[in-house]
């Protein structure tokens, strides 16, 4: 802007002496006469010229001036905005500090209300850790579900008093236990009779100890009740029952999967819910201390191992006492196999003992694939006995017997249902069944003659609510026949006389000789035991303090006899035995 100012000024200076020479150039073109008023005129000329000049210079001068103010504005606006440029960027490098300061204290801030989250999270963590250790504290000490001593604890789980009762159409003289081979048949004496007894015997003591050493937990347990019987037991007066051992058992289970149980116990062929598990047994839920037909079972010694190969599978083997049970007619007298009990031994002189050749062996695989618990299993056992044959020497006869069963059982409808199925079919497996119907007869030559054998059991149970189980069973033992001739010898002979069967038998002697008796010539053998059974369970409180409950069951059983010879009164040749029983229980469990 300054160059350009002095450029106009020059401009303006250099037009002005223009016009002033050019205007005496033209002068020749005018005749002036007197040279006195020429010169007078030039010189005004050249003064008003001056004059001109120096109004000039004074607005050239004026236009410098207001250049140099208008400079120096516009240095101080440059300087200015220069500073104003610099306050701004101060300006935003203080905005963009405060703005990081903002974030790193929001970062801050967040941060510690996270920490504070978290450190308020672990405090109602620890708090509430600290609140169930205090209350189990509380609990163990106040209310122990068991009792520690010197590193183990003591359970007694299963444990109850039971206060219950029978009444039976027909008479079997067994009190709450069932024979159930000795239901009464329909024209015997007992089957016209009632009877009907209480007692608390089935009460009972569970105590189970458990020890954890390294990769081992120890466990040890008992389990008895007062159904045994005494020589002085009666129910005369006292009532006075002695202690019945039912399981007494050690067991060792190692981290790996692999467990070692020997003693009394349930036998392996037993179901079970949970692999093959000690104390998982699966129980019919029957008063009857014989449970129900059709159930396969044993309480005896044993050696077993078993492997949990995982979550969904276990195998297992065990060797088990033996005990062979023999039945039939017209059987020859020239064989040894067994005697009866030596007191000396501590055996019960008045039950007769069979002489075993080994223990009887089961193997199992149980398998639970996400529905319910299946199981296959098979049995093997060994028989002998010493045969004595007329005019040579004695020796021994042995024969191998065993069987095969499997059974399911699994949740239906939310697990308010529960169904079961078993079963065992084999040779010489009578005494797995329930109803303990035989297991071997004999040959005319005296040689043991295994019998064809079967039980099964199906089992409904279904839970409404929580306080109430109704149960509802059909089973039934079944043993074949097995005869030789025409004499009825062996067992369920076709040849045996039934002509009496359908006659009741008039007391041969007073009530201490043994009356009644059984129907003459009716010598038929159990062909098979049927039962089906209903009942309910009620829990009047089932808590931390125990449960309390009432059991109802009711049970009709069905006897038949292997058909033979008949006569009027009998023209089919058969007999069957038929009753109705129905049991109550009061029961108080320790929690």
């Amino acid at each position: 802007m300054k160059i350009n100012l002095k450029a106009l000024a020059s401009l303006v200076l250099v037009s002005t002496v223009s016009a002033a020479y050019a205007q005496p150039a033209a002068a020749p073109k005018h005749h002036y006469h007197h040279k006195v008023a020429k010169k007078s005129s030039i010189e005004s000329q050249i003064q008003a010229l001056q004059q001109q000049m120096e109004q000039q210079r004074d607005q050239i001068n004026d236009l410098q001036q207001k250049l140099n103010e208008r400079n120096e504005e516009l240095q101080q606006a440059q300087t200015a905005a220069e500073q104003a440029q610099t306050a701004a960027q101060q300006a935003q490098a203080a905005a963009d500090q405060q703005q990081q300061s903002l974030n790193s204290n929001a970062q801050a801030v967040s941060s510690l209300q996270s920490s504070v989250a978290d450190l308020k999270a672990s405090n109602e963590h620890v708090v509430a850790s600290v609140k169930r250790q205090t209350a189990a504290m509380k609990k163990a000490v106040l209310h122990p579900d068991e009792i520690h001593y010197k590193g183990i604890t003591i359970s007694p789980h299963g444990s109850f008093i039971a206060a219950e009762s029978v009444w039976r159409q027909g008479a079997t003289g067994g009190g709450l236990n069932t024979a159930f081979t000795g239901v009464p048949l329909d024209s015997a004496p007992d089957a016209s009779i009632s009877e009907f007894d209480a007692t608390g015997r089935q009460s009972r003591i569970a105590l189970k100890a458990t020890g954890k050493a390294g990769n081992m937990r120890m466990t040890g347990y008992y389990e008895m009740d007062w159904l045994g019987t005494g020589i002085t037991s009666n129910n005369n007066q006292s009532n006075s029952y002695v202690v019945r051992m039912r399981q007494l058992w050690a067991q060792a289970a190692l981290d790996n999967g692999w467990t070692f149980t020997g003693g009394q116990m349930w036998s392996l062929v037993a179901e079970t819910t949970d692999g093959l598990e000690n104390g998982s047994e699966v129980l019919p839920a029957t008063i009857d201390p014989q449970y129900t037909a059709g159930f396969v079972w044993n309480r005896q010694y044993g050696f077993r191992v078993t492997k949990k190969v995982n979550s969904k599978l276990w195998f297992g083997a065990s060797a088990e006492a033996d005990q062979m049970l023999l039945a039939g007619n017209n059987l020859p007298k020239n064989e040894l196999v067994g005697s009866a009990g030596n007191g000396g031994g501590l055996y019960n002189p008045t039950a007769n003992y069979s002489f075993n050749l080994s223990p009887e062996l089961v193997a199992k695989m149980a398998v639970q694939p996400g529905w319910g618990h299946w199981e296959l299993f098979g049995v093997a056992r060994f028989f002998h006995d010493r045969v004595y044959p007329t005019g040579s020497s004695p020796y021994n006869d042995s024969t191998v017997g065993g069987g095969v069963g499997a059974s399911v059982r699994g949740p239906l409808f939310n697990k308010k249902v529960s169904i079961g199925l078993k079963g065992l079919y084999g040779d010489g497996t009578g005494r797995m069944g329930s109803s303990t119907i035989a297991d071997a007869t004999l040959r005319p030559d005296g040689q043991l003659a295994l019998l064809h054998t079967f039980s099964a059991l199906s089992t409904l149970e279904v839970n409404p609510n929580k306080r109430l189980m109704l149960y509802f069973n059909y089973g039934a033992d079944y043993a074949g026949r097995r005869y030789f001739d025409a004499s009825g010898e062996g067992y369920g002979s076709p040849y045996t006389n039934m002509s009496g069967c359908n006659t009741e038998s008039v007391p041969s002697g007073p009530y201490a000789s043994g009356a009644p008796a059984a129907p003459a010539n009716c010598g038929g053998n159990t062909k098979d035991v049927q039962e089906f059974t209903a009942g309910d369970w009620y829990n009047f409180y089932n808590g931390p303090k125990g449960m309390l409950r009432f059991g109802l069951q009711y049970a009709y059983f069905t006897r038949n006899l292997w058909s033979g010879i008949g006569g009027p009164n009998n023209p089919d040749g058969g007999a069957k035995g038929t009753d109705n029983m129905f049991w109550t229980s009061f029961r108080y469990y320790l929690p």
